[in-house]
């Protein structure tokens, strides 16, 4: 438990403030938005994680969302193995990947990401502020290699 906590912290500390704000507080708007309100109205999006002729993808895998609109997420893996959703800007979600590759037991359960394991579900509430292409990925090491990216663009 605290070698997990020193790892995550750890790799929070090297990913940047960019990165670190989301996951400590929660109010922090971000290139990609902040946190939503789960007490208010909300677009519900399914996203499937799973594990197919060697590929791990995320079903789907392209979202469009308009700017300002809240989305409620519900995530769910399907698949044999852990997998986790990150959503950020492609260059954070490339950084913080590079950071888990150091750290690759780092679970995340920060307002913009949660990890899973088999055969269990979560919700994300996001609110998309800003218009733009964005990235959502399983920054687990060798996921997003496989596959297990996607992309939201907000108009």
């Amino acid at each position: 438990m605290m070698k997990s906590l020193a790892c995550s912290l750890l790799a929070v500390l090297m990913a940047g403030p960019a990165f670190a704000d989301p996951g400590h507080k929660h109010s922090a708007e971000t290139a990609w938005g902040m946190p939503g309100d789960p007490a208010k109205p909300a677009r519900v999006v399914q996203v499937v994680m799973r594990e197919i002729d060697g590929r791990m993808l995320f079903v789907p895998d392209r979202l469009e969302i308009r700017r300002g609109e809240q989305v409620r997420f519900q995530l769910r893996n399907n698949g044999e193995i852990d997998h986790e959703f990150v959503l950020a800007t492609l260059e954070e979600n490339l950084r913080h990947g590079e950071a888990m590759k150091q750290h690759p037991d780092m679970a995340h359960e920060d307002p913009n990401a949660r990890r899973l394991k088999p055969k269990a579900t979560a919700t994300l509430v996001w609110q998309f502020t800003q218009a733009g292409t964005f990235d959502f990925s399983c920054l687990i090491p060798g996921h997003r290699e496989a596959g297990m990216t996607g992309t939201i663009v907000v108009r």
